[in-house]
């Protein structure tokens, strides 16, 4: 049988600013990349979410970004390596204590927004990323975007690599994802969605934006949990795969 992971970024809320519905999102995913504090999410609010993670069995990931409240973590940004390396290492700390109190673990890192484009072509910060990883948890899993150079480069460092890509989100013809700038970057029908990942796990190929199919290999299917449309596509996603045969489960229980 085929499977694949499923998974959303969580844990995204700030105090009494509300960012998604996580409660209903991980009645469908299989792992939940949560918020570390730096781009989003606060320590109550993290925990909250950690522990319904834990309860219903979804495999907890560390979303690393970079310091950047304001902007969410998807402005560029160019910190040298020593403080890209600590900014890493402490955000993935503070997440294995709140998951240590809340009973759970954290199996794995996908770096959030601009810090993720950014590593899956820049060598420099991909290093610190990786150097970061090994020097807290060497057995903590990377997510990282299907085809970009990163994947090689932390497997060559030794770290076990799963690749991933987006519902939600249209591609360039090269595999990069279509910058959230540009009209189209962002799929919104639930439907599309759906119909994209069911022929992106059984055939391995997806439709660019100019229209040319291209070839992506994949463990993970990424749902945004910030669209107004999250929670129905993410559903829509699940019931297509589930519906053809295809079983949903965290690359960290296969």
């Amino acid at each position: 049988m085929i499977h694949i992971d499923l998974n959303s970024d969580l844990g995204e809320s700030f105090g009494p600013w509300s960012m998604g519905d996580d409660t209903s999102m991980l009645s469908i995913v299989t792992s939940a990349n949560i918020a570390c504090g730096f781009h989003a999410g606060d320590p109550a609010g993290i925990l909250s979410v950690i522990r319904q993670a834990a309860r219903l069995g979804v495999s907890v990931g560390a979303h690393v970004g970079y310091r950047d409240l304001v902007g969410f973590g998807r402005r560029n940004m160019d910190p040298n390596s020593e403080e890209l390396i600590g900014d890493v290492i402490y955000q993935i700390g503070a997440l294995q204590g709140l998951a240590r109190a809340a009973g759970t673990t954290v199996r794995y890192v996908k770096p959030h927004g601009a810090l993720y484009n950014t590593i899956a072509h820049d060598a420099r910060q991909a290093a610190d990323v990786i150097e970061a990883i090994k020097a807290i948890d060497p057995t903590l899993v990377l997510m990282a975007l299907s085809g970009a150079a990163i994947v090689e480069q932390a497997r060559a460092a030794g770290l076990r690599v799963v690749r991933e890509v987006f519902a939600d989100r249209a591609y360039n013809a090269n595999g990069s994802l279509v910058s959230r700038r540009l009209p189209g970057a962002v799929i919104h029908e639930p439907n599309i969605v759906a119909a994209r990942m069911l022929r992106l796990v059984k055939e391995g190929r997806i439709t660019a934006i100019d229209g040319t199919d291209i070839e992506l290999e994949a463990q993970s299917i990424c749902v945004h949990g910030d669209t107004p449309a999250a929670v129905s596509i993410a559903r829509a996603v699940r019931d297509a795969l589930v519906g053809n045969g295809v079983e949903l489960q965290s690359f960290n229980d296969g």
